[in-house]
C-alpha cells in the first residue's frame, strides 16, 4: 500500500471546508488515505457511488489540494491518491465566513463519527474476543483550566502521532492488523444542560 505523506493539511479556506463537507468526499478521502491510490471505479465498487460520482468528486477534492493524480490511466481508470494523512481547520478568531464554514465541516465530521461508532456497536457481536476487549468506548468528567484542557488534548495527539509514526514506518502490517478509529474529543460542557446538571 503507497501511504500518503505523513503530515496534516490545513484548511483556511471556508470554500474549501464547504467542498469538503460533503459525506461522499469524506469517504473518498479517507478510502486514499487508509486504502491508497483508486480509480474512479475502484472507489466505486468500495463505496456504491457510480464511477462518473466518484470521478467528480476526485476532482473537487484536488481543487483544493486534498488530492492529487497518482500517475498512469486516463479518464475514471487514473488513479488518485491522498496529499496528507490528515486535516486540520480552526475557526478561533476567524471571519464570520469561516466560523460558518467551519461549523457545517465539524458537523459533518461529528455525524460521520456518531454512525461509524453506532456501526460498530451494531456489528460487533460477530467480532473475536481480542478485539471486544482491546476496543474502548468511555468518558471522563474533569473539572480543568483552558490551559489543562489544551495540555492534555496535547498529551492524547502525541501518544496518538506516537503509534501513528511508528506504524507508518511498517511496510507490511503485523499480523492481525486493522485500521481503527480513534475517536478524541474533549469540550466544555454547557452548565445549563440538564444532562450534566
Amino acid at each position: 500500500m503507497q501511504r500518503p505523506p505523513q503530515r496534516s493539511l490545513e484548511l483556511t479556506d471556508p470554500r474549501a471546508l464547504r467542498a469538503l463537507a460533503h459525506p461522499t468526499r469524506l469517504k473518498l478521502l479517507a478510502l486514499l488515505r487508509s486504502v491508497g491510490p483508486l480509480t474512479a471505479s475502484q472507489a466505486a465498487e468500495r463505496t456504491g457511488e457510480s464511477a462518473g460520482s466518484c470521478s467528480f468528486h476526485f476532482r473537487q477534492l484536488a481543487r483544493w489540494g486534498l488530492c492529487e493524480e497518482a500517475g498512469g490511466g486516463h479518464g475514471r481508470e487514473r488513479p488518485w491518491r491522498a496529499t496528507a494523512a490528515s486535516t486540520s481547520w480552526s475557526d478561533a478568531g476567524a471571519s464570520d465566513e469561516m466560523a460558518e464554514a467551519s461549523h457545517i465541516f465539524s458537523r459533518t465530521i461529528a455525524e460521520g463519527y456518531h454512525e461509524s461508532f453506532l456501526h460498530w456497536l451494531d456489528t460487533r457481536g460477530r467480532e473475536p474476543l481480542a478485539w471486544l476487549e482491546a476496543a474502548n468506548f468511555g468518558d471522563v468528567l474533569l473539572y480543568v483550566t483552558p490551559e489543562e484542557l489544551r495540555e492534555t488534548v496535547q498529551a492524547v495527539r502525541q501518544a496518538l502521532e506516537s503509534v501513528a509514526r511508528r506504524t507508518a514506518e511498517r511496510q507490511i502490517p503485523h499480523p492481525g492488523a486493522r485500521m481503527v478509529q480513534f475517536i478524541a474529543m474533549g469540550f466544555p460542557i454547557d452548565d445549563k444542560d440538564p444532562r450534566h446538571a
